[in-house]
């Protein structure tokens, strides 16, 4: 009896699952595509709201500044001295004096070092000596002469004795000389040697330079296409005047000028040494210094472009055009040179055609955008603002 009864409760619960599970829709019902629905649908609301956003996005385009252009072509030169001379001692002997310091401005003939002269003093003193020796000696032989009691030969031997100790005077006063050394011209004095009030100087030791500031030569290296084009304008009367941008990224206030041109090409790199001179009033310039020497040339319509505008892949640049639809295309630009904040584009984009003036990274090649067009001079001076 308890079996029966255990049966049946079994069988009751089992019935009650099924109709549970009954009551349920199955998957691929219509209810269960309807609740599917439901859930989808905020996402695909999101999605149409994000591109209606970027559709109603106004993006800044432009097109390229064409006008034309001065450019410098920028060349690394040196700045020497018309004149730069070492200053050697030409005796030997204790220094005594040094009567300037390194770096002083001396004018021409102005004293700088003195040797102790006692020696050479000496020896001018003795050949004076024997000058007038020999004076009177030729004296009492032409008296002689006169009476005939000597010959006129021993006469002459006198007078030729007093010509030699005349020489070796003059000798004696220019070895004299050599102990007072004086600047040869204007100019400022350079690094001393290895001397000291006091040094024992050995014949031609070094004592110091001397350098003409007043004007210096300034070489730099050209390749062969510019000197070609500077030797053409020059058959034409064109005369080349170039700048000198100093260390400090500062312009040389004097304009130079070319004045020689050395003989032969470098072998290994191509260029040809030039020679150009400015004047130097102020004294900023100094031998030794370096800088970059400024060459200016005319660009006749050059197509300029923000460099903000361009982006590199792979070492090529390139810029986003947008066409009158707006879709936006990637295109390839050859850079023909570089000035602050702008490019000067060979190929790639005309002076018709328009570009994006910032990259979006949210936009690529084949986006449609709404745009704004940007005179070309206003969204050059703007840049130049901004960098400022």
């Amino acid at each position: 009896m308890k079996l029966f009864k255990t049966l049946a409760l079994c069988c009751s619960v089992l019935l009650l699952l099924l109709s549970i599970s009954g009551c349920q829709a199955p998957p691929d019902s219509k209810e269960a595509s309807h609740t599917t629905n439901e859930v989808g649908k905020p996402l695909v609301k999101d999605l149409a709201l994000n591109d209606e956003e970027a559709t109603h996005t106004t993006y800044e385009v432009s097109k390229p500044l064409v006008k034309d252009l001065t450019l410098n072509d920028e060349y690394v030169c040196q700045i020497r001295a018309i004149q730069h001379i070492e200053i050697r001692s030409l005796e030997k002997g204790y220094l005594q004096n040094v009567l300037i310091d390194e770096g002083d401005a001396v004018h021409k003939g102005q004293l700088l070092f003195q040797i102790k002269p006692n020696v050479y003093q000496a020896d001018v003193q003795k050949s004076e000596a024997e000058v007038e020796l020999s004076k009177i000696e030729l004296q009492n032989n032409q008296a002689l002469v006169e009476k005939d009691i000597i010959s006129s030969t021993e006469a002459a031997m006198s007078a030729a004795k007093l010509n030699k100790v005349k020489a070796e005077l003059e000798l004696a006063k220019t070895h004299l000389g050599f102990t007072e050394i004086r600047a040869p011209f204007d100019g400022l004095i350079g690094r001393f040697g290895d001397i000291r009030l006091g040094s024992l100087l050995e014949e031609n030791q070094l004592l110091t330079t001397l350098s003409d500031m007043h004007r210096l030569w300034v070489y730099f290296n050209v390749p062969e296409a510019v000197y070609l084009d500077y030797m053409k304008n020059r058959q034409n009367g064109i005369s080349q005047s170039v700048q000198l941008e100093l260390a400090n990224k500062e312009i040389y206030p004097e304009p130079g000028t070319i004045e020689a041109i050395q003989s032969d090409f470098n072998s290994t790199s191509g260029n040809i040494a030039f020679r150009a001179a400015f004047n130097n009033p102020h004294g900023l310039l100094r031998y030794g210094q370096t800088g970059t020497i400024l060459w200016p040339k005319k660009v006749k319509q050059a197509v300029i472009v923000p460099q903000k505008s361009t982006f590199e892949i792979l070492d090529k640049r390139f810029i986003y055009v947008v066409d009158k639809n707006g879709v936006i295309h990637e295109r390839e630009v050859k850079v023909a040179g570089e000035e602050p904040n702008v490019y000067l584009v060979a190929s790639g984009i005309t002076a018709d055609e328009m570009f994006l003036l910032e990259r979006q990274n949210k936009l690529d090649k084949g986006d449609k955008i709404s745009y704004k067009l940007i005179d070309p001079k206003i969204a050059i001076e703007n840049i130049k603002l901004y960098a400022e």
